[in-house]
């Protein structure tokens, strides 16, 4: 309720008319002041040292056309994604001043997330289910243990010990271990004898309409009928640097540039996994998710760091509970729209890695307090997931193919 409002409810006579009218008149003031800072705010967020960086994203794309070779094109797309996860990570945080920091976390995290449904759609079309596969499974731990990892030990550097709303934590939680469960379900269908694969993919479309549906009941819970649920009680009142509007417009902004540098540097790890022997698997769960997680990596490290745990919370819980229940989903219906045998039968070490990871982070989250030792776990279960991947095999037959004769590239 804005000031004026609450000094007329509360007040009575002419008390209360003096209230309102000074209300209104430092609310006037301040509007004013926000529009002068504005395009203080917008310079702030683009004239930075890292923002330098920015004249790698001409030179990326430049690379990709003019045909520099792979490494070129790696290199200079992955450091073009740093300065702009930068950029979207203050956008989000201004955005947030508007939004509360839940609801800005969530915006960011749509955002980043659309890049992985472009290259998703780019990859399902050319028949690359595995690549899909490896990447969304790598983009939810990349979120769940990396992201949220360092954002605690950064928070814990801070301080000894950050609170958060425990309550929003443990609703992401809930529909991610859902869905750990959907992606278990048809893997373990699809090992039973006598099973045909037929079955097992319109178990996976069917599958992934539920779940899709569990997000769209999950954001109506989140927005609309228990919202004060995931409101910040200990928020503080900052001043917005620039207004909703010229944020999201930012955060688009920066966005569409992040896609297509991603595609480019997606396009080019084919040829530096040859040039360099790098393995697949890695590439696929590890290497890809890093750099397009870039802008929630960035957002939640450096809002941990300050110490707004909820903003951090809502990117990386957040982009993984959507990557999950909608990503992931999308992907299999996108896949039979274009008649590609995408599913959720992922690998056995795909289910398990995922239904281990959600269990030591809702183990992490319970208490709603976090500490840079259990930062440091999060990352610890990465790293060692990542290790995993650096020794898969690369020969389909080697690394346990599904006997239904679909074998997955990665």
């Amino acid at each position: 309720m804005p000031i004026s409002d609450r000094a007329y409810k509360q007040g009575g006579g002419e008390y209360a008319y003096k209230a309102v009218g000074a209300a209104e008149g430092m609310a006037h003031e301040h509007t004013e002041v926000t529009a002068r800072s504005e395009c203080m705010g917008v310079l702030g967020v683009l004239c930075t040292w890292l923002n330098i960086l920015l004249i790698f994203v001409p030179l990326g794309i430049a690379s990709h056309h003019l045909e520099w070779g792979s490494a070129a094109t790696f290199s200079c797309n992955f450091v073009a994604i740093v300065p702009l996860a930068g950029i979207l990570g203050a956008a989000t945080e201004a955005l947030s001043s508007h939004v509360g920091q839940m609801i800005g976390g969530l915006l960011n995290a749509t955002f980043g997330n659309a890049v992985e449904m472009i290259v998703t759609i780019n990859a399902i079309r050319a028949g690359l289910v595995g690549v899909v596969q490896g990447s969304l499974l790598g983009s939810i731990l990349s979120n769940l243990l990396l992201v949220l990892g360092m954002a605690f030990f950064a928070a814990g550097l801070r301080m000894k010990e950050s609170t958060f709303n425990s309550t929003g934590a443990s609703a992401n939680m809930s529909c991610l271990t859902l869905s750990s469960i959907a992606l278990g379900l048809p893997t373990i269908y699809s090992n039973i004898p006598g099973t045909n694969f037929e079955d097992m993919l319109m178990i996976s479309r069917i599958s992934s309409v539920v779940i899709a549906i569990v997000y769209l009941l999950f954001l109506w819970f989140q927005l609309v009928t228990h919202a004060d649920m995931f409101g910040e009680d200990d928020e503080e009142d900052e001043q917005a640097t620039m207004s909703a509007f010229t944020s999201t417009l930012v955060l688009f902004g920066a966005t569409c540039v992040v896609a297509v540098c991603s595609e480019y540097l997606v396009d080019s790890i084919e040829g530096v996994s040859e040039e360099y022997g790098l393995p697949k698997a890695f590439i696929g769960v590890i290497l890809l998710p890093i750099v397009g997680n870039a802008a929630e990596h960035a957002t939640a490290v450096t809002a941990a760091a300050k110490g707004k745990m909820n903003l951090a919370l809502g990117v990386a819980i957040g982009s993984s509970t959507q990557i999950a229940l909608f990503v992931v989903p999308f992907s299999v219906v996108v896949g039979w729209m274009y008649d590609v045998p995408m599913s959720l039968d992922f690998r056995v070490f795909d289910s398990t890695v995922l239904i281990l990871s959600v269990f030591i982070t809702s183990i992490v989250l319970h208490d709603g307090a976090s500490n840079w030792l259990e930062g440091a776990m999060l990352v610890a279960t990465y790293i060692l997931i990542a290790i995993i991947c650096w020794f898969i095999p690369e020969d389909p037959d080697l690394a346990g193919a599904h006997h239904h004769g679909h074998h997955r590239e990665l």
